[in-house]
């Protein structure tokens, strides 16, 4: 995978692995940006599930995986009864994989060892591009409403009361592929601030959204961008208070994590996937619980065409490419 040389080579490290190149299965067919491997005929700009039934996969066991924008222990339980769901629904077992960065999530599925995901808004693209990724469902309020904003937080004292303040400082930053955690507060600090990491600022990356939260509230990061359905869910589970963190600038509403399937699955198994997705009772659940604190309680249908178009011109902003090889 190749975003930019900068970017690939934190990937890379970070996560201890490379994305070789993998040998193309699919015809000479339209794809757009995707990787060789894949085909887009219809133009929705994610890969087509495959038309030679050899190509198509049907696992007995479905390994499903939540982007790690938190540690992925909170997780498991909260996943559980969805999970317990979707085997009734498919038919097969279901398996829970933790991932500890976004890198290893996206090569778990390029690698065909991850077959169910949800992906974090920046990493949508590249799960998309690169490992056939065909996300179809966003969670959302009762009413309907969806996304969240990034925001910059400072700490009580800290002597940042606008962001032009942090010149000078450190600014924390998540991962090279979170959209708030990097990509959008680049965007948004050169294009509105003349502010560019290392000329400007410091940046450090702290791994994930709650390491950047605890660290500006332990006063170890001046400030840090962050997604603000991360600290409203750790503020409601106690993790720290309102008032230990500061916000200094907000943004306009992006999507938040895109659920959805690898592309080389049978079309019966994406239908059974999509189905148990939708037709999942929230009520008295511990997804309900955990997510009704970021004001969640549905999965709600959509397509990446449109949804992510945001992300999308974000992505051009900072010069990245969606190159596979």
């Amino acid at each position: 995978m190749k975003l930019n040389s900068t970017i690939f080579s934190t990937l890379a490290l970070s996560a201890g692995l490379a994305f070789g190149a993998m040998p193309a299965t699919a015809a000479d067919c339209a794809r757009g940006t995707l990787d060789d491997r894949f085909c887009d005929v219809d133009g929705d700009l994610i890969a087509d599930i495959p038309t030679d039934a050899s190509e198509q996969v049907d696992p007995d066991t479905l390994i499903f995986t939540y982007t790690p924008v938190e540690d992925p222990a909170v997780y498991v339980s909260v996943w559980a009864e969805f999970m317990d769901h979707l085997a009734d629904v498919t038919g097969k077992k279901v398996q829970f994989f933790p991932v500890q960065s976004n890198a290893a999530q996206i090569e778990a599925m390029r690698s065909g060892r991850l077959h169910i995901a949800g992906f974090n808004t920046g990493s949508n693209p590249l799960a998309v591009n690169c490992a056939g990724f065909r996300p179809f469902t966003i969670m959302a309020s009762l009413d309907g409403h969806f996304g969240y904003e990034m925001e910059i937080l400072t700490f009580p004292g800290s002597g940042i009361e606008k962001v032009e303040d942090i010149k000078g400082g450190q600014l924390a930053f998540t991962s090279p592929t979170s959209n708030s955690g990097f990509k959008a507060p680049s965007a948004i600090l050169k294009g509105d601030y003349d502010m560019i990491p290392d000329r400007d600022f410091e940046p450090v990356f702290s791994g994930k959204h709650d390491n950047s939260i605890m660290g500006v509230a332990n006063q170890d990061y001046p400030a840090a961008s962050i997604a603000n359905s991360v600290l409203a869910r750790m503020i409601s589970r106690g993790e720290l208070k309102a008032d230990d963190v500061i916000s200094v600038y907000k943004s306009q509403t992006f999507p938040t994590t895109g659920f959805g399937t690898v592309y080389n699955l049978t079309p019966e198994l994406h239908a059974k996937i999509q189905e148990a997705f939708f037709s999942f009772e929230w009520d008295g659940t511990a997804l309900q619980e955990e997510f009704e604190k970021s004001n969640e309680g549905q999965f709600l249908e959509m397509n990446y065409k449109d949804f992510w178009e945001v992300i999308r011109k974000i992505d051009t902003a900072n010069g990245v490419s969606y190159s596979c090889s």
